[in-house]
């Protein structure tokens, strides 16, 4: 976990909604991620210590568990990310149809590194294993929408629409 994460004190609003939200399912690890989903988007889409740790005491799971689900999934994070999430492609096809000149063109667009937010808050640039859209490949993910074949003169254009 990151050493950010730990030291935050999220707001008694927040947490009474994420409380809200994990109460039903008390018992119910299954329900588990879909918890941890909600509670990141009221949480201002990151998952810090506190906020998880009242979904373990609501959902009565131990704090490991919920820390574990959390690591595991690379849409869930314990440190303050952007508004809008941009997960880039990693797969063979995408590597193979222009990738890397698609990510340079992101990170010169947004003035980041990859794992980084703009300062404004507005956008962080992360990587995934596979968005499942080879046909559409090289292929970004922004939020929930994806945009593919994407190429350096078109990141600007779908930047534009957040």
């Amino acid at each position: 976990m990151a050493k950010d994460s730990l030291c935050c004190h999220t707001e008694p609003e927040i947490l009474t909604k994420i409380a809200a939200i994990a109460a039903p399912w008390r018992g119910r690890k299954d329900m588990l991620l879909e918890v941890l989903r909600q509670a990141q988007e009221v949480s201002g889409n990151y998952l810090p210590e506190d906020v998880a740790a009242v979904v373990a005491k609501e959902m009565d799971i131990a704090q490991s568990t919920v820390f574990g689900v959390i690591s595991f999934y690379s849409f869930l994070s314990t440190e303050k990310r952007g508004k809008n999430i941009i997960r880039m492609c990693k797969s063979a096809p995408c590597h193979v149809k222009g990738a890397a000149e698609m990510l340079k063109a992101f990170e010169d667009a947004l003035g980041i590194p990859v794992g980084g937010t703009t300062p404004d808050g507005k956008f962080t640039l992360e990587f995934c294993e596979c968005l499942g859209i080879c046909d559409k490949a090289p292929a970004v993910m922004i939020n929930d929408q994806i945009f593919g074949p994407i190429n350096a003169t078109n990141v600007s254009e779908v930047l534009a629409k957040f």
